[in-house]
């Protein structure tokens, strides 16, 4: 009798895994869609759709784009930490909802860790240090030396209080040990007016909406937040390199299942991100956007996402940094 439980039970188990890689060579079968926190037309949205139609045709399934905005990535966030862990619903993760957020909000309805498990990165873009044209800093260390000769007077300006505009300023500030004042805007749009006509000369903007106002003259690039040069921008120097060693900030972006979505789904969509942002079509399209296509290991997606956490939770705490 026990024989005979022990073989069912075997049989029990090898169904289940045949199973369960049938349905990982078959998957998908239907449609998949990813929730995208923030509006459209943004850079969530708009990699978000770059990355999905290549997964699209890889995959022979339609990728849907759902925009769910609001409360600043919250209620997207938390819809797909919610949904069916089956691999058909995914998530738009980026540094604000996935690393940041845990910081800003006493209470949140997600937990990036325990909630979600990555499927692949897509791409990470850097900031740019801009100054209004007039502004008498042309460097870091002029910048450094102007703040610290007036403490509080420089206003720096952002997209927002606890965006990242807001973020890479604060961090400026303790890793250069200087007190710029920050001025919250709603949207980098009116916080340029201001910027150019120097009213708040300082700006940390991401870089693939600063390169417009850049382009056209309108502001001036000090420096560039990444670990390497922009290129499209070769000769604007790191901030690191320009005197604060060790300063590097990028807004990210991947992609998120719900927490229980079984493990040969996950690795079959990270085999296809991965694909998809190897694609010529995609790559061209981050680089010429002002991004990088991110390759990152599957098992290092985690231990990334726990050290952004901790950075930001760091920057949050020090400058005291609140959202409520």
């Amino acid at each position: 009798m026990r024989g005979r439980h022990v073989s069912v039970f075997a049989i029990a188990l090898v169904a289940g895994l045949v199973s369960g890689s049938l349905s990982a060579q078959e998957f998908p079968t239907r449609p998949v869609t990813i929730i995208v926190p923030q509006p459209p037309g943004g850079g969530t949205d708009i990699i978000s759709r770059v990355v999905g139609q290549q997964l699209s045709i890889q995959l022979g399934q339609t990728v849907l784009i759902e925009n769910r905005a609001g409360a600043g990535t919250v209620v997207g966030t938390a819809a797909a930490a919610h949904a069916a862990p089956d691999g058909y619903t995914l998530l738009a993760g980026l540094t604000a909802n996935m690393a940041v957020n845990p910081s800003l909000f006493a209470k949140l309805p997600y937990d990036s860790v325990r909630d979600f498990t990555a499927v692949g990165m897509m791409a990470e873009f850097p900031f740019v240090l801009v100054v209004s044209k007039d502004f008498p800093a042309h460097s870091v260390k002029d910048l450094i030396a102007l703040a610290k000769s007036k403490p509080g007077e420089l206003n720096f300006a952002s997209a927002g209080n606890g965006s990242g505009q807001h973020l890479s300023g604060e961090m400026f500030k303790l890793m250069s040990g200087t007190n710029l004042t920050h001025v919250p805007y709603r949207g980098a749009s009116p916080a340029y007016a201001d910027v150019m006509t120097g009213r708040t000369p300082v700006f940390f903007d991401n870089l693939a909406s600063a390169l417009g106002q850049i382009k056209g003259g309108n502001v001036r690039a000090v420096a560039v937040t990444g670990k390497e040069r922009a290129p499209l921008l070769p000769d604007v120097p790191t901030i690191a390199e320009s005197g604060i060693p060790g300063y590097e900030n990028y807004v990210w972006f991947g992609l998120w299942a719900p927490k229980d979505t079984p493990r040969p789904i996950v690795e079959k969509l990270y085999a296809e991100v991965k694909k998809a942002i190897a694609s010529p079509a995609v790559k061209e399209r981050i680089l010429a956007d002002a991004g990088v296509p991110i390759d990152m290991p599957l098992a290092d997606i985690e231990p990334f996402l726990k050290s952004e956490i901790a950075k930001w939770a760091d920057v949050v705490k020090r400058a005291n940094v609140s959202v409520q």
